[in-house]
């Protein structure tokens, strides 16, 4: 796809894209020629866990030859979240202003990253979402569009958080909310991730901007989803949603013990 390269507001500052990878051979290389097509002042990461596939390589052939971009070698597979989080601590010790959250298929298309940056003047996080106005998907099933939707239903409902796809990955943090949500404290993988730290901006007060976007199914390698990492999203979010309706509960009943007295 190709795309006319947009510039990036200097008043954001420092961009850097992190792209967590697992037997991404081929598909590298694609999605880091479309990122300096799209966005050429933005840097780039790759966090790589180790994959066997020679993805690794791949990654310092191409930080050989671009001042721009940088990788990360992980001594093993540690989950998507555990990647980000490695990305995030990189990207904020090198000084870096924005950071952005891509997956290395092509599935988050860096043409539409200009107008998560364009967002990201008046937010904190801007979410790229499927199920907004103007998002979609492509190439999907009707299963797999059920699946997603009826979970962030449920995961809007479950945590009272005002977003519509609160499990996508596709975001872009600026430097200073990713330093107030207690990253170290943050334990969960895959979709899950990506509801934590959507939720804990939400209950920080940050200003959540959700971007429509259109999410495209891989064409090369093989997707990372699993049942696991589904089931793990739910069972968390319903520990989550229970509590908070506890808290809920007990809150008011102080309130009206305070006031019976």
């Amino acid at each position: 796809m190709s795309a006319v390269p947009q510039p990036v507001d200097a008043a954001l500052g420092r961009v850097l894209v992190i792209i967590p990878t697992y037997n991404e051979v081929e598909a590298l290389p694609l999605i880091l020629a479309r990122v300096q097509s799209s966005v050429p002042t933005a840097e780039i990461l790759i966090v790589d866990d180790n994959s066997p596939d020679g993805t690794g390589r791949i990654a310092d052939q191409w930080v050989a030859q671009n001042t721009g971009i940088h990788v990360i070698h992980r001594v093993g597979k540690a989950g998507l979240g555990a990647a980000y989080l490695a990305g995030f601590s990189w990207g904020l010790q090198q000084g870096f202003d924005v950071l952005v959250e891509m997956d290395a298929d092509g599935s988050h298309q860096p043409e539409q990253l200009p107008e998560l940056l364009e967002a990201l003047k008046y937010s904190d996080l801007v979410l790229g979402s499927r199920w907004v106005q103007g998002g979609g998907t492509q190439n999907w099933s009707k299963n797999r569009e059920i699946l997603s939707k009826g979970g962030n239903y449920y995961t809007k409902k479950m945590l009272g958080i005002d977003i519509n796809d609160a499990t996508g990955g596709y975001r872009a943090f600026k430097a200073n909310t990713l330093r107030a949500l207690d990253l170290h404290e943050v334990a969960s993988a895959g979709y899950c991730f990506q509801v934590d730290l959507a939720w804990r901006a939400k209950q920080r007060g940050f200003v959540v901007t959700e971007v429509p976007i259109t999410f495209v199914e891989r064409e090369v390698g093989t997707s990372k989803m699993s049942r696991k990492i589904v089931t793990e999203a739910l069972w968390r979010v319903t520990i989550w949603g229970v509590d908070r309706r506890i808290k809920m509960l007990r809150h008011k009943m102080s309130k009206n013990s305070e006031v019976n007295e």
